[in-house]
Order: structure tokens, then C-alpha cells, then sequence
């Protein structure tokens, strides 16, 4: 299994990482003479970080699912939110089975404009909590229209996005504060 550590597990946007976790004791072996051949492990600093960001990995887990499941209430009630994705939600195709897996439904929520692209584009410019960045897993809040980011090269592919998709990366912010962010975006759109 490949992990990128660098969203959740680090949490605070200021570190870059990954973990290869393997049972074959064999592939293991391999990984570790190359780790001690060409020093693919992380530095002691990194190190730091991602152990600082482990130890506060359940609060805040808790903290973004609570806002986003706030924020997912808010969105199903808004006339011109066409859908919105969260895996948590009664709704979503696969409800039953994240149910069966997850504590929390984490804190990313997608959600596509009725009115397309450029109500996206509005919605994500116009908030004053959530960043416009194309991240997501860390303690601030993010906001994204993936059409006009970070799938834009795949415009017209299989791999094509709904053009008024916006992916939030729910932080750990006051849950009224974002609230009351996303509600002014979309009133504005």
C-alpha cells in the first residue's frame, strides 16, 4: 500500500511524505536495501513534523468531519447546489459501505453548481475563509473548482470533471465562521 502522508497525517500544509507498507517479507526487503541504498526516508525533521501531526490526527479528524457534515447539511437545502458527494451522507451512492469503514466521512465535500463553471469559479472566488489552493488534508480550509485547476488538462478526456464541481477541504476552523463563509459565496454566485 502507497500512503501520502503529507494531507492528514501531517495536517499542518508544511511538510511532504509518503509511506510504502508492504507484509510480503520478501518486497520489504528489497524497499529497505534501496531505503539504506539511495536514502528514500525522510529526514529527521520531517520525521518531526509527522509525528507532531500524528499525535493530534483524532481530534482533528473529528473536527473536520463535524464541519464538513455541518457545511453538507447546509449545501443538500441550497437552491442552486445541483448535488453535492460526501461519503457519510444517506445520499451518496456508497453510503452503506463508508458507513461500514469509517468513523467520520473526513473533512472533503464536493459539490456542483446548478448554474456551471462559472458560478464555480464565483463561489470559490468570492470566499474569505475558505483559500482558493488546490491541497487539501490540513487544518485551514481550501476551496477548488478542479474544471479550471486541477483538471484542467484533462478537459475532454474520460477523466473530464463536471465543469461546476467545487471540492472544499474542510479545516478545523469555527464551524459557524465557514458556514457563514460558504453561505455568502453562494449567495453571490
Amino acid at each position: 500500500m502507497v500512503h501520502s502522508m503529507t494531507k492528514y497525517l501531517g495536517g499542518h500544509s508544511d511538510v511532504l511524505g509518503g509511506a510504502v507498507i508492504v507484509k510480503d517479507k520478501e518486497l520489504a526487503e528489497k524497499l529497505a536495501f534501496l531505503q539504506n541504498a539511495i536514502g528514500a526516508v525522510l529526514g529527521p525533521m520531517d520525521s518531526f513534523l509527522f509525528l507532531r501531526g500524528i499525535k493530534t490526527l483524532p481530534i482533528r479528524m473529528d473536527r473536520h468531519a463535524e464541519n464538513a457534515m455541518a457545511i453538507v447539511e447546509f449545501l443538500e437545502e441550497h437552491p442552486k447546489v445541483g448535488k453535492f458527494i460526501y461519503p457519510l451522507h444517506p445520499s451518496h451512492p456508497q453510503y452503506r459501505i463508508a458507513k461500514q469503514q469509517m468513523k467520520n466521512g473526513g473533512g472533503m465535500v464536493s459539490f456542483i453548481m446548478k448554474d456551471g463553471r462559472e458560478a464555480a469559479i464565483k463561489v470559490a472566488e468570492s470566499t474569505k475563509i475558505f483559500t482558493l489552493a488546490e491541497s487539501l488534508g490540513g487544518v485551514e480550509s481550501l476551496i477548488e473548482v478542479p474544471a479550471a485547476m486541477t483538471h484542467l488538462s484533462v478537459a475532454g478526456s474520460q477523466l473530464d470533471v463536471d465543469p461546476g464541481l467545487v471540492r472544499l477541504s474542510v479545516g478545523i476552523e469555527n464551524k459557524d465562521d465557514l458556514l457563514d463563509d460558504i453561505r455568502q459565496a453562494l449567495e453571490g454566485a
